[in-house]
This record gives structure tokens, sequence and C-alpha cells, in this order.
């Protein structure tokens, strides 16, 4: 697995008695698109929480940017410091203005000085298509807004990676658009990402390789259109069968 930024090696997580994640192996190489598909909780968002580690894995370990960060004492502010994570339901702060909510991380992680701070916020606020909404308040923005507001305050960190849970799917229709655009903008820039999603016509538009997870294991990757067109597990075909027919 040389030459990875995010490398996964033999991971098992348990949650009691539910074995969430099963000697789970892949990797990420710096700028590629890995889109993560599958049943409900077969795994997929457990696994991007122990890359971050929001969750500690019970078995394997986790390399990401050269950090160990399954070892005892990794040091995961510098490690959440360079991995963005962008969440199913926003996580914005509901007392802070639309700014504040893309400043703050920058000022006491980062130790940015506030008017630089306010300048970067500023900058990804046009980047995601929403310049108006600087004053703005959570409560007063629609799921897509919140959620592109969510993707500006992690890329306001300047991360290598970004980790995408489920982005959409608590968005109506007519707002899963805008947020996808965004994410194939930062994909086409290069931006290394891992994206949880149902989404398949992002993956068609930005992803390098798929990864189906099912049963808290690893049925099958392969690239995009490997896997379309000619998957080589049964589980992969009947899934793709429901969710594409």
């Amino acid at each position: 697995m040389t030459g990875s930024i995010i490398t996964v090696k033999n991971v098992c997580k348990r949650f009691k008695k539910v074995e969430a994640l099963v000697d789970v192996s892949l990797e990420a190489k710096p700028g590629e698109v890995l889109f993560i598909f599958g049943p409900s909780g077969g795994g997929k968002s457990t696994l991007l929480r122990c890359i971050n580690q929001l969750e500690k894995v019970d078995e394997g370990e986790i390399i990401v940017d050269g950090i160990r960060v399954t070892d005892h004492g990794a040091d995961l502010d510098t490690l959440r410091a360079e991995v963005g994570m962008v969440f199913q339901l926003f996580n914005l702060f509901p007392h802070l203005t639309v700014l504040q909510n893309i400043s703050i991380a920058q000022e006491r992680v980062r130790k940015w000085p506030k008017a630089q701070a306010n300048e970067t916020a500023h900058k990804l606020l046009e980047r995601v298509g929403l310049p108006e909404k600087s004053e703005a308040y959570p409560h007063q923005l629609s799921g897509g807004q919140k959620q592109r507001v969510a993707i500006a305050r992690a890329l306001a960190m300047n991360p290598k990676i970004m980790l995408f849970d489920e982005p959409t799917s608590a968005l109506d229709a007519e707002m899963i658009r805008e947020v996808l655009d965004v994410m194939v903008d930062l994909a086409r820039e290069g931006m290394t990402m891992m994206v949880v999603s149902h989404e398949m016509g992002f993956a068609k538009a930005a992803a390098d390789r798929m990864v189906f997870l099912a049963n808290g294991r690893v049925v099958e990757e392969g690239t995009v259109e490997q896997i379309y067109q000619n998957p080589k597990e049964a589980r992969t075909k009947a899934f793709l069968d429901q969710i594409l027919y």
C-alpha cells in the first residue's frame, strides 16, 4: 500500500455483539476520490469515523498522511486539522453566524488572527456560492445551504483529505445538486476524498474507485466503469440492480 495517504489495514470494530467492521482493508492515494456505497448498517459511516478517530478500532491499524492514528497517544489534533469531515446533519453551531461557524476553528486550532480567519471564510463562502449569507444564522438557511456552509467550514482548515458521510441524505431532492456540484468541483481540483453516499451520479462524475461495503466487510472494489458494467460479486450486482432500476 505504498504511496497511499490513507491506509486501512485489517480493521475490526465492534459495538457490543455487533460487528460493524470485519477485517476491512483499503487505501486511498493522494488526489483520489473513493466512493463507498452499500446497504444501511453496512459499516460505511463507522469506517469514516474510525479514520478520523471519532471511534476507536478494536483491531487493525489506520495510517493517515503518515500518522498511525490507531496508536495510543497519536496526535489527533494534527489529524483533525488535516482531515475535514462533513456530516449528514451539518453540525453547525446554531448560536453563531455563518461567518463565525467557518472562522472559529481557524482561530482556535490554527491560531490564525481573526482578520485572517474572516478573510478565509469570505473566500470560501464565495467558493461554495453563498457570499451573501455570511451574517445569517443556521436556522435561516435551507438544508442545501447549511451543508455548503459545513463544507466551507471543513475546507477552512486547509485539509489534505475530506471525508463525506452521506452529505446529501438529509436534503430535499432539489437541494442535492447544489451540494454535489461543490463536491465535484473539489474532486476536479485534486482533493483527496472518501465519500459515503448513495448518489451514484456523483460516483460517475467524480470518483476514481468504488468500494462496496456490506455487513461490515469490503465485498468488492474497483473502478467506476468496472463496478457499473461488470461487478464481480453477486451481492454487488444485486445491490446495484436495486438502486439503479
